[in-house]
């Protein structure tokens, strides 16, 4: 009997004990391609020899040692690498443990920004519906994934949600892509109004949707408007790249395709590479300074920020994400895509085909002719989840792609380091998994 807690109580899951590249192989010899690189996190696959032999050099200097009292040289030396390439006005990095604790980061930062510069009132923050933020309870409050907030909807801040950019279901007919991007930006004018410019301290969003709505890009221009919406009332500008950022969708910023820079920046996952749990929430030059002439303290900490291990190892991947290996992701992106629209691409039961990079969504729906969703109860996303594992792939289905409860969708994020045969292989396991479930 086991004593671990699991995600699900009534799993009965395979125990992972090696990792070969884009692959992993449980205790009976089975072997999964890692099609999503878990949750969009093993963009290096699971046995890269300069990380691992980077995490085995800190430990034998020193493990860790809390920021109340030292900095460390891996996380100086990272800070510096990341601002390097950073856009806009980004300038301090302050590093966590994980996607949902750079986002919390970045929620008290708002507020203690606006509380340093005396526009106290600033407080609400607007997200959109079909996002997600993380799972601790600002970040959970922020996000518009209607099943995970359900349960805990008593305990959460309030927030306002606007519309996602999702252009497959909402962009209306004779409309064009620029000109729905423009309308649906404007919805975040519209709510700051009625909140009242005075309460509002910041807009949050992914520049390309992930585990929610499946790989979902803007359009063009889209963001660019946000940002001057965001601009005109003295609202941030958060951006959440921890599932899409580092390279995941063809630059090391996601947002850089957009043309836009936020205000705070939160990356995680692609950033330690499943290697040591890491995150980062970057800001402005305007932003630290506000706190540094101000009180001079951040009233926010973890005990394992800033945690030396976990610094060189991502100091490790970033050095070969920027050294080559991320000039990979579009050109294999591309690949994927024309595999996948050659494979699935008329199939009855595949919507859409999207994303960016490697970070692709596929959207299935019972009817292609009129976007109809399955009935949520038919569990598809869960059918193919399973049946693809069974055929030896990893890869992240999920369901409520439209409103939280209807729709379903397929996400695929491999490794960066994936082959032409590795493409082959993806398809021909999840073509797998659409005959057994379909």
């Amino acid at each position: 009997m086991s004593h671990v807690f699991p995600r699900h109580t009534k799993a009965d899951l395979p125990v992972a004990v090696t990792g070969d590249g884009c692959y992993i192989l449980d205790r009976s010899g089975k072997k999964y391609f890692d099609g999503s690189g878990g949750a969009a996190v093993s963009c290096l696959g699971h046995s890269d020899p300069d990380v691992i032999a980077a995490i085995k050099a800190q430990v034998d200097r020193i493990a860790f040692a809390h920021t109340g009292f030292f900095t460390s040289e891996p996380a100086e030396e990272l800070a510096d690498l990341l601002i390097g390439k950073a856009p806009g006005n980004l300038d301090r990095v302050y590093f966590v443990s994980g996607g949902s604790e750079a986002m919390e980061a970045a929620l008290k930062l708002a507020r203690q920004y606006f509380l340093e510069k005396g526009e106290a009132s600033r407080h609400r923050v607007i997200a959109r519906r079909q996002s997600y933020h993380g799972n601790t309870l600002g970040a959970l409050a922020t996000g518009g994934n209607q099943w995970r907030r359900e349960p805990f909807a008593p305990l959460m801040i309030d927030t306002t949600h606007i519309a996602p950019c999702y252009e497959y279901r909402d962009r209306r007919e004779g409309e064009t892509a620029f000109d729905y991007g423009q309308r649906i930006a404007n919805e975040l004018e519209a709510e700051i109004l009625r909140l009242g410019p005075e309460n509002v301290m910041a807009f949050v969003a992914e520049p390309v949707v992930g585990a929610t709505a499946g790989a979902l890009p803007p359009v063009e221009g889209y963001f660019k408007r946000i940002r001057e919406i965001c601009d005109n009332y003295g609202v941030l500008l958060i951006l959440d790249e921890v599932m899409c950022g580092m390279g995941r969708t063809g630059t090391l910023f996601a947002c850089e395709q957009d043309g836009v820079a936020p205000d705070i920046l939160c990356i995680a996952k692609g950033l330690g590479a499943g290697y040591q749990p890491v995150g980062a929430m970057l800001c402005t030059a305007a932003i630290y300074e506000a706190i540094e002439t101000g009180s001079g303290f951040f009233q926010h900490g973890h005990t394992y920020i800033g945690h030396p291990t976990a610094c060189a190892a991502a100091l490790a991947v970033f050095r070969k994400l920027t050294g080559g290996v991320a000039d990979q992701v579009m050109p294999m992106g591309e690949k994927l895509t024309t595999a996948l629209n050659d494979a699935f691409g008329q199939h009855p039961h595949v919507g859409d085909i999207r994303g960016r990079g490697l970070f692709r969504g596929i959207e299935i729906v019972e009817d292609r002719a009129s976007k109809a969703p399955f009935d949520p109860k038919r569990g598809i996303n869960k059918a193919l989840k399973k049946a693809a594992f069974e055929a030896g792939l990893i890869c992240y289905p999920m369901g409520g792609t439209i409103d939280g409860v209807s729709g379903d969708h397929i996400l695929l994020a491999p490794p960066f380091i994936l082959e032409d045969t590795h493409v082959g292989e993806i398809t021909d396991k999840l073509n797998q998994a659409f005959k057994a479930v379909f």
